[in-house]
């Protein structure tokens, strides 16, 4: 069975963002279905592990921005592999408190929208929260990332506690090939690096040591080499 079929579903890429007290988090998710229209209702799956889910359960809100295809890997990366108990997420990040003071990504999203929990589904991990929109704007032009687009071209990676990670059994490497140890990014010479500038045929070997992972941000020495 291959589970990588499930990577041709259409979902988009998206970051869900909510708040506790003063304190506000986001994450990066791909698990968001529209489930009615009169109200107009929104789901999304949140891992019950991540602080974003803690946020949620306790203000009842959160925030959808819908990522548009142009979205760096590290933006994305910053979002879904690192916590927000470990750094400050908006540093440096454009954004504003919506209409439920939950915070409102401005930076590579095509539209926003706003929720208000309803209900609230266990699913083992995860806990889907039905919303109902309060809110929902467009921010400009441009095509959304789907999921697909994320993986095969933008060749990005999928947390485990995301709603739809699936492992991926290694498949026999071709030589010059290193993977990220934190998010599992592999780097591979003949593709090269193009958010960083990086042109195809450009060894690991010779990258600057100033470079870093383009999903998650890990340093050089934080790869191993695969072949």
């Amino acid at each position: 069975m291959d589970l990588t079929a499930l990577f041709k579903l259409s979902y988009g890429v998206y970051v869900i963002c909510s708040k506790k007290g003063d304190k506000i988090n986001g994450q990066t998710a791909n698990a968001v279905m529209q489930i009615s229209s009169e109200p107009p209702t929104i789901a999304i799956s949140i891992n019950k592990l991540n602080l974003t889910h803690e946020y949620i359960k306790e203000s009842k809100v959160f925030s959808i921005a819908i990522l548009a295809q142009e979205t760096p890997l590290n933006f994305i990366g910053t979002f879904g592999f690192k916590s927000g108990r470990d750094i400050k997420k908006f540093d440096g990040v454009n954004f504003k408190l919506g209409t439920s003071q939950a915070p409102v990504l401005l930076d590579h999203a095509l539209a926003s929208i706003e929720a208000k929990v309803i209900k609230e589904v266990d699913a083992g991990t995860h806990t889907i929260f039905i919303g109902e929109i309060t809110d929902a704007a467009n921010l400009k032009p441009g095509e959304p990332m789907t999921y697909a687009y994320y993986h095969e071209v933008k060749r990005g990676t999928t947390p485990k506690t995301a709603a739809t990670y699936v492992k991926v059994e290694q498949k026999p490497i071709a030589k010059g090939k290193y993977q990220c140890s934190v998010c599992g990014y592999i780097y591979d010479p003949e593709k090269g690096d193009p958010d960083s500038g990086t042109p195809a045929g450009t060894a690991f070997d010779d990258l600057p040591a100033t470079w870093t992972c383009p999903v998650c941000g890990a340093s050089k020495s934080q790869f191993e080499k695969l072949a």
